[in-house]
């Protein structure tokens, strides 16, 4: 199988699942990929999807409260209700469903009109909004010599240009470094399982 399931990997489980609840167990990349193919061939708002991470450092699993321990997360992921929660999406076609980063970096962003950096900052940190926002957070992170200095901002999207920087999607590095980048939230929501009332 490949490092990160892609289309032949994923499109055949698909053909055999129907509707049903399709349960990840993997990386948070490998959510990211299963994401990506429900996105592609439509079935966002018909698929429930439990995630078993197999890192216990799941940015995906501390975002959305979900179990790291593997029966945990198991149980939860075959048996507990599906939630609606925001997936972001990216303007090269890509998704991003735990954490998105890139930095240090040199620019200007925008969360919605907002002005979230004008210059410099050692990092900008990007997830889906878990409290119920506007979609996503956006964080900027500024080292400084005692600690660092973080401001966050809620937005329905987030919009950059800068210097070249490198760009990572739930652990997955961009290819090439990026001199703008946009994440934004999706129209439809994921049906993630997370055993929420």
């Amino acid at each position: 199988m490949a490092t990160r399931p892609g289309k032949a990997e994923v499109d055949p489980i698909f053909a055999d699942s129907g509707d049903k609840r399709l349960v990840v167990n993997g990386t948070d990349a490998d959510l990211n990929a299963v994401v990506l193919r429900l996105l592609r061939t439509e079935r966002l708002a018909d698929v429930p999807l439990g995630y078993v991470p197999t890192d216990p450092r799941s940015e995906v699993a501390a975002l959305w409260g979900l179990p790291t321990d593997p029966g945990r997360a198991l149980d939860l992921a075959l048996s507990g209700e599906p939630d609606r929660v925001p997936l972001v999406r990216d303007d090269v076609g890509g998704v991003l469903v735990g954490l998105g980063s890139l930095g240090p970096v040199r620019g200007v962003g925008y969360g919605d009109d907002t002005v979230v950096l004008r210059g410099q900052a050692s990092r900008v940190e990007v997830t889906p909004d878990p409290d119920g926002g506007p979609g996503l957070v956006v964080r900027v992170i500024h080292k400084r010599l005692f600690g660092r200095k973080v401001t966050s901002t809620p937005a329905r999207a987030f919009q950059l240009g800068c210097l070249p920087v490198q760009v990572n999607s739930d652990g997955i590095a961009h290819p090439r470094p990026m001199g703008k980048w946009t994440w934004y939230r999706h129209t439809e929501d994921l049906r993630l399982v997370r055993g929420v009332q």
